[in-house]
Parts: C-alpha cells; structure tokens; sequence
C-alpha cells in the first residue's frame, strides 16, 4: 500500500487528488496531510473533512489544522481551520462529527466547533472531570440532539446535549480498554465503542451500561488496536485495525469480512452513507482516502472474499509457482 501511494503521487506538485469523483474514478486519495487522524461527512455527504494532529497528539501547540473537500472529493482548503490563524486555537484535533452545518472537533480536553461554511469558530465546550485528566479521542453524533466523546486514556465516555452544552459522565469503566472510536447505529440508535488496547468492540446503554459485543479472546483474536468505527446505511459495522492494517465489516447477519489489508496505519474511519463511500485517514503515511463501497445484494454469504482491488487498492504480486525461481 506504501508503494501504491508513491504511484500516485509521482507527477504532482502540492496535494494530490484524482480528478474525477468517487463513484467515477473509484477512489480519490489525499497527501500533504500531517498526521491526519479523522475523515468524515455529514448527512448530506456534499462537504469532507480531515483532521491532521501536525505533531505531538497531547500537546498544546495550537498548529493542528483541518482540510477541506466538496462533495467530488475536489480539494477546497488545505488548512481550511488552522491552529493560531484568524483567531483559531486548534492544538491536536482528532475525532470530529458534522452536524447540520457545525464540525465538532476533540481538541484535548475541549470540545470545539466550527461553522462549516467558513470555518470560523461558534463554541468552545470545555470538558472538566474531577477525576480523571480529559484527553478527548472521538465524537458521535446521535442524530436527535446528543454528542459522545471519548477519552481513550482516562476509559471515559461524556454525552453533550445540544444545544445546552452540558457535559455529563456516561461511563467510566477499565473495561472499555481504550475507547478509541465511537459511533451510532443509525437504524437502532446504539452506542458502539471499539478499543485500542484490547481490540474489543462494546456496546453503551443509555444508563452507562457496558456490554461485549464480539470477544476477543485468546482462541478467538481477531483485532489489535481498533482505531474507527461505523455504519453503513445497512446497519452493517465497519472497524479499522490500526496495528493490522485492516478494515473489517461485520454484517447484521454476524459475518466477519477482512474488507482491505496492507493498509499503512488506517485511523478513524467513517462510512458516507449518502454516496456509499468510506473514508480512512493513514495516519502515519500523512494521506487520506475516499473509496465505494458495493451495496449488499441479498444477504447471503458471498463464496469468495472481497480483495483490495474492490476498493481501487493495487494487490500483491502472485506468488511464483513451485520450483520456478524468485523475484
């Protein structure tokens, strides 16, 4: 994968990006990037963000910033919000979430937001926990008035009702192992956490009760560190394996798919469920993509695996056979 993002960006000057939209071209990649950790979309699935930490993930340096691109995949704004210009303070930006026209950002312990038109800022909610230091990891939108925030080193999880701003304790439990990313199911409205030191992948009740969902076990290991996770129109659940290169999908039907492999630290993912698209940022390989994913045509088990050439990714070479020699 390392390889195939040299190919493209042989011949180009600054940021490069296809030229032709996901649903044409397959898939649109995006370099120049800084630690990019979170890629994601709204409803409408017309604008795209990127966040890029651009340095230390837990420092106060104000230079993190985030790109900007329309609803082809075209770029708009390298740093479209930028730590430290035009009245900006944007340290280490991470998990965000676009709701109508405001991107809410997890920027250490605050909780910050912008107008997604412009980019100007509108809120800053401060997040302060008598127990526990706040590094916030990840942000959920629930669709009806309620934002989630993680915090993977503290295994907290806040809920933020808007437009109030008031920042509540869900859950805090060392079973949460990390929580990493978060999202909602859109179909049920569940709250789902994956976990960077366990790999494991929870479920939140609206009362703070956790529960397992899929074990990760000794005989039954399937993850790292999980990094993203989401939903597709579907209900099915995508998770990214940062350590692995993965991207899974779990199907409603409880069918586990290794999607894509050989991906070069894949962060925070989100799935545009309007145009069908995923979107992985790679964290340290400082680039982002924008895939289609194949909409499911009945629900049952395909009898060959999905490869990396269904989502535009160049495969490995073949094997050479046996006894001939080897490149």
């Amino acid at each position: 994968m390392i390889r195939y993002l040299f190919y493209v960006v042989i011949g180009c000057a600054g940021l490069c990006l296809a030229a032709m939209p996901p649903s044409a071209f397959g898939q649109i990649t995006v370099t120049n990037l800084q630690t990019p950790y979170s890629f994601v979309t709204g409803a409408s699935g017309k604008d795209y963000f990127i966040s890029s930490v651009n340095g230390e993930p837990d420092t106060a340096d104000n230079n993190g910033f985030i790109t900007k691109l329309d609803g082809s995949g075209t770029l708009l704004h390298l740093k479209f919000i930028q730590g430290g210009a035009d009245g900006v303070t944007l340290h280490a930006p991470k998990g965000m979430a676009l709701v109508d026209e405001t991107l809410y950002v997890a920027d250490l312990d605050t909780l910050r937001a912008f107008d997604a038109r412009n980019g100007k800022p509108v809120a800053s909610i401060h997040v302060v926990d008598g127990k526990a230091l706040v590094h916030l990891t990840d942000v959920a939108y629930d669709g009806v008035g309620l934002l989630y925030c993680s915090d993977q080193h503290a295994n907290r999880i806040y809920r933020v009702e808007l437009p109030s701003q008031k920042v509540t304790l869900l859950v805090a439990d060392p079973a949460l192992a990390g929580p990493a990313g978060l999202a909602v199911h859109p179909k049920s409205g569940e709250l789902i956490a994956v976990s960077w030191n366990k790999g494991k992948i929870f479920a939140i009740s609206p009362t703070g009760t956790v529960s397992e969902l899929f074990s990760n076990g000794f005989f039954s290991s399937r993850f790292s560190n999980l990094r993203g996770v989401d939903f597709d129109r579907w209900g099915n659940m995508y998770v990214s394996d940062f350590t692995t290169g993965k991207v899974w999908r779990m199907t409603w039907d409880k069918r586990f798919q290794v999607i894509a492999e050989y991906l070069p630290t894949p962060g925070d993912l989100s799935i545009d469920r309007t145009n069908n698209l995923i979107l992985v940022p790679y964290e340290f390989a400082h680039a982002a993509e924008m895939n289609g994913l194949e909409a499911p045509a009945d629900g049952k088990p395909k009898s060959e695996k999905r490869t990396l050439a269904d989502y535009g990714f160049i495969p490995p070479p073949p094997k050479p056979a046996e006894g001939a020699p080897s490149k």
